[in-house]
């Protein structure tokens, strides 16, 4: 067992290197549980990934309809619609032009299945969409959402059946309480550096507008909060050996 607060310690410490010397010259899957994950958890790195000409394919799990369930301004298909635009937006700022190299699964927000047909369903479909691909990166394991675990545990399931390899990216493990204990006992991975890419990055977070209090009407409505901001915009994202 290990505490989160010595977990993130051993983040901000791993070697920081550059993008080829994480992703050499193959491939990268990028699954992100919600629109605005891919920008948050690795935006720099598909800013990288395209400046030296190996865009990633980004596929994004849920259909984001959970950040507000109660507005009555925004129904549930307009707020699906309006986040896959502005991922789509968010992945242009980062160089990602080409919209095929974008897929919407469109599983229901909050409730990605963790096991059982709908999982295995998802499992042989990003199975599919990963052939030609060398990496896929999903985020960690003990990000403390329901979403973030089933993208960590879908990642896993491709592995099994293609032999790729498995990264990991923490996104709201950054604001897991210093004693949280986690069943882990090291921490292995790079930080990569994405000093050139913060401008392109921080752009396409801001461009997730709907997740920065751009809608106003729902009281439950999610916000992103400064420490999560902060946490995710560090010169230098975390990737980690599943």
């Amino acid at each position: 067992m290990i505490r989160a607060g010595d977990v993130r310690l051993a983040w901000t410490q791993l070697p920081l290197v550059d993008i080829e010397s994480i992703f050499g010259h193959g491939r990268t899957l990028i699954l992100a549980p919600h629109p605005d994950d891919e920008s948050l958890g690795c935006g720099g790195m598909i800013s990288e990934l395209c400046r030296i000409g190996r865009p990633p394919l980004v596929v994004v799990l849920t259909d984001g309809t959970g950040s507000h369930p109660d507005s009555s301004r925004v129904s549930g298909q307009a707020l699906r619609r309006l986040r896959e635009r502005e991922a789509g937006d968010a992945l242009w700022r980062l160089g990602l032009t080409d919209p095929r190299a974008m897929v919407f699964m469109r599983l229901r927000d909050t409730a990605a299945p963790h096991e059982g047909q709908d999982f295995d369903s998802a499992v042989a479909r990003l199975a599919i969409l990963a052939g030609g691909y060398e990496t896929i990166c999903a985020t960690w394991g003990h990000d403390p959402h329901c979403d973030h675990e089933a993208a960590h545990l879908m990642a896993r399931a491709v592995v099994a059946k293609t032999g790729m390899r498995h990264l990991s990216y923490p996104i709201w493990g950054w604001t897991l309480p210093d004693d949280t204990t986690l069943p882990a006992s090291h921490v292995q991975g790079w930080r990569l550096d994405i000093t050139r890419a913060m401008p392109a990055k921080k752009s396409a977070i801001a461009a997730h507008r709907s997740q920065h209090g751009g809608i106003t009407d729902d009281p439950r409505g999610f916000s992103l909060p400064p420490a999560l901001l902060d946490a995710c915009q560090r010169p230098y994202e975390v990737f980690l050996t599943a």
